[in-house]
């Protein structure tokens, strides 16, 4: 196979005989100028100029010339080796295709030597060195002389090319192991030779590049056309079939024929059967689609109930991601409210306990003054002083305010002192109303189908009342509670249980409109009854007791009875009237009764405080220790009062355990034991007797009272006993009154009959 030969693109030597060596290759038919190393077939076309260029090979080294740089090939022959008398030929490659690269160096002794002697032939040399040389061949046997046995170089390459085996073997080659001494005129004519080489180089490179592509050219051609020619043999002899006269054919008469006629008919009929009952079939389902389309293109409910599912599904979508949005917004504002509420509730609770400790101690040291001199003026830091001329101040204006009302019988110590200083005040307030108008703009930017609870209710009254089916199916009754609660949670950031004048759950908005949506339900109606109508008892149950749990936890000051008469108040509302169910107590109310009496339990604890001083000490009403006792007492009665006000909602062994057992019997009658017997110890007893609920004592089967209060019913003996030898005879009758209100009734007969007051008999009789 052919190879491309590379395209060298090298510049030619400027000499005037480029044309003569263009003329040359052709010349030559027989005769090949280069032939390719076997190495370099393989990788390539053949190098251009027959130069092989090959790395790593040894180079023969030529006798020193004339020129100082040489670019040239060696086309010497391997079999023979020059001679020392014969001039390089040109056309003596290696015959087996090997070509060699001579690198030849001289000395520049050599060099200067011989390019004073050198003489370059003309072109009328070289042009009749070559017919010269084109005569001897033509001759075949015989060169002249003057060409240098040209005839036999030539006579040696036709032998070679015509009987390539007379070639000579590599063992039988002869190798030049030195180089033979060059004549002057060998040296000529090899110079003149290499040049005329260069010059026709470039020329034979393009004869060589036409000659190759003509090759690929008659081969692509031939490939196609010997191509056509299978397909068409191919083709042709799938055309023709040869008929095989062995095979034999059964007879065919017209009754065959006739069969499979019938035959084929039959199974062409049953076919168009079929097709025809398909047809008839798919007409059929067309018809039936129609009317379908028909139906339901013509019933307009179905369109508008699935519009209105749709519309629903949109709305609540819409709802509940409107509501996620702005949930974090309400819990912030809640939480600074409660933070706002919380400050001034321990500011009030840190200041009465600073006071009773600061005026406790100024007491006890005055008393020891007392004990010890009565000259000299008590030493009080200058906080104490400030404390002291505080509490005063304040006493002094609610004494005046009480005056202005009217109010004669109010006893010190019962009032709440809760009132701040005005800067103070002022802060709170303007605290508030800062809060107060972020609550204004959470949904200032939502439209009122989404934040206005009448709105929304009022869209699922729309479901109830059209498909009632589907709306108990969905359990809306459970959905609803939760969609309300951050819109309620709103309403009640402006809400303080804890205050007289707060609103009640019924007057607010969203209480009214819950209770219209359920009052808007089918009566008769059994799911709705059982679902419906516990909606405003579970968001009673899920928001407000949570909310009234934390005022009672933080904020709720038990010694306050006006916020103990509002909490109770919302409580029952919120306890009793609108309780889930009869028998049942939901998480959130158990937690709100344990926050309740927890918080009592710890203003008994930390709250309750009545000195003992000696009798000497209390018997000057207007003393200082003596005041300070009253108001004492007089502050935890208030406290035992405010307990028992939780009456109905708390049960009565956890009132009587507060009341009776940990503040009436530890505090309340140590007090009154310590007292002088008189007018006042009878109205303090009148006031423990006042305060116990009248539920207790309403079985008139026994003429016992309650076990918790034998010892005040025994401190009342005893002071009857007291005032019947005393001046103040005629309070003996009330403390009778007392033990017969507390169903005392035995213990009043015994004494009535011991101290023959056969008078006040009618007083047991009456009861």
């Amino acid at each position: 196979m052919a190879h491309r030969p590379k395209r060298t693109f090298r510049q030619r030597a400027a000499n005037s005989s480029d044309s003569d060596g263009a003329e040359e290759s052709p010349a030559e038919p027989g005769v090949p100028r280069e032939v390719a190393a076997p190495g370099s077939a393989e990788e390539g076309p053949p190098s251009g100029g027959g130069r092989a260029r090959v790395a790593g090979r040894p180079h023969r080294v030529r006798g020193p010339r004339g020129r100082g740089r040489v670019w040239a090939s060696s086309r010497r022959a391997k079999e023979a080796a020059p001679r020392a008398d014969e001039p390089p030929r040109q056309g003596d490659a290696g015959k087996k295709g090997e070509s060699r690269v001579l690198d030849v160096s001289t000395d520049e002794e050599d060099e200067i030597h011989h390019s004073s002697e050198i003489k370059i032939p003309d072109a009328a040399f070289i042009q009749a060195a070559r017919r010269k040389r084109e005569l001897a061949r033509a001759q075949d046997d015989y060169i002249s002389l003057d060409v240098e046995h040209t005839s036999t170089v030539s006579g040696m390459k036709r032998e070679s090319e015509d009987d390539p085996e007379s070639e000579p073997d590599d063992h039988e080659k002869r190798i030049p192991f030195t180089l033979k001494p060059q004549t002057f005129r060998q040296r000529m004519a090899e110079e003149s030779i290499s040049r005329n080489e260069e010059t026709s180089e470039e020329s034979q490179e393009d004869e060589k590049q036409d000659i190759w592509e003509r090759q690929q050219m008659r081969k692509a051609v031939k490939i196609i056309e010997e191509r056509d020619i299978d397909l068409s043999r191919g083709s042709g002899s799938s055309k023709v079939k040869k008929f095989d006269t062995s095979i034999s054919f059964t007879p065919v008469n017209l009754e065959i024929i006739k069969k499979q006629l019938n035959t084929r008919l039959t199974l062409l009929q049953e076919t168009h059967r079929s097709h025809l009952r398909e047809y008839e079939k798919y007409v059929q389902d067309v018809k039936s689609s129609k009317s379908t389309i028909q139906n339901l293109e013509s019933s307009s409910n179905q369109v508008l109930n699935c519009k209105f599912y749709k519309s629903m599904k949109i709305y609540v979508e819409n709802l509940i991601d409107c509501l996620n949005e702005k949930i974090i917004n309400i819990q912030e504002i809640e939480s600074s409210m409660h933070a706002l509420l919380l400050k001034q509730a321990m500011t009030f609770m840190k200041r009465r306990q600073d006071e009773l400790k600061h005026e406790s101690t100024y007491l006890q040291q005055l008393s020891r003054k007392d004990e010890t001199s009565t000259s000299g003026n008590l030493a009080v830091d200058e906080k104490t002083q400030w404390i002291l001329e505080e509490i005063e101040s304040r006493r002094t204006k609610r004494r005046q305010a009480r005056m202005l009302s009217g109010n004669c019988n109010h006893q010190e110590g019962t009032s709440s002192d809760d009132e701040l200083p005005s800067a103070e005040m002022i802060d709170f307030q303007k605290s508030q109303g800062d809060i107060l108008q972020k609550q204004k703009k959470v949904f200032e930017d939502v439209h009122d189908d989404f934040c206005n609870i009448q709105n929304i209710l009022l869209k699922f009254q729309q479901w109830r009342e059209k498909f009632p089916d589907s709306y108990y199916e969905a359990f809306i009754s459970l959905c609803i509670p939760k969609l309300l609660n951050p819109l309620v949670r709103v309403q009640l950031i402006d809400w303080n249980p804890l205050k007289l004048d707060s609103t009640g759950l019924k007057e607010m908005p969203w209480f009214k409109s819950v209770e219209e949506f359920m009052d808007s339900s089918v009566e008769d109606s059994k799911k709705e009854s059982s679902s419906d109508k516990k909606i405003l008892s579970t968001v009673i149950n899920k928001t407000i007791i949570p909310r009234l749990t934390d005022f009672v936890e933080f904020l709720w000051d038990p010694l306050s009875t006006s916020q103990t008469t509002s909490l109770i108040t919302h409580c029952r509302v919120i306890l009793e009237e609108h309780s889930i169910c009869e028998n049942e107590v939901s998480k959130s109310k158990q937690d709100l009764l344990k926050s309740i009496v927890s918080r009592m339990k710890k203003a008994v604890e930390d709250d309750v405080f009545i000195p003992l001083y000696p009798k000497s000490a209390v018997e000057n009403k207007t003393s200082p220790h003596s005041k300070f006792q009253e108001r004492q007492f007089w502050s935890g009665l208030k406290l035992f009062h405010n307990i028992l006000l939780w009456n109905g909602l708390l049960t009565d062994d956890t009132l009587q355990e507060l009341g009776l057992g940990k503040l009436l019997n530890r505090y309340l009658i140590i007090a009154l034991l310590n007292a002088t017997p008189g007018p006042d110890v009878v109205k303090k007893c009148n006031q423990v007797a006042a305060c116990l609920p009248e539920k207790w004592f309403e079985n008139s089967a026994t003429r016992t009272s309650i076990p918790q209060l034998e010892n005040f019913i025994q401190f009342l003996l005893q002071s009857a006993q007291k005032l019947s030898r005393s001046e103040f005879r005629d309070k003996v009758e009330e403390i009778i009154l007392i033990l017969v209100k507390i169903k005392a009734l035995n213990q009043a007969e015994s004494f009535i009959g011991e101290h023959h007051l056969d008078h006040l008999k009618s007083l047991i009789k009456k009861d």
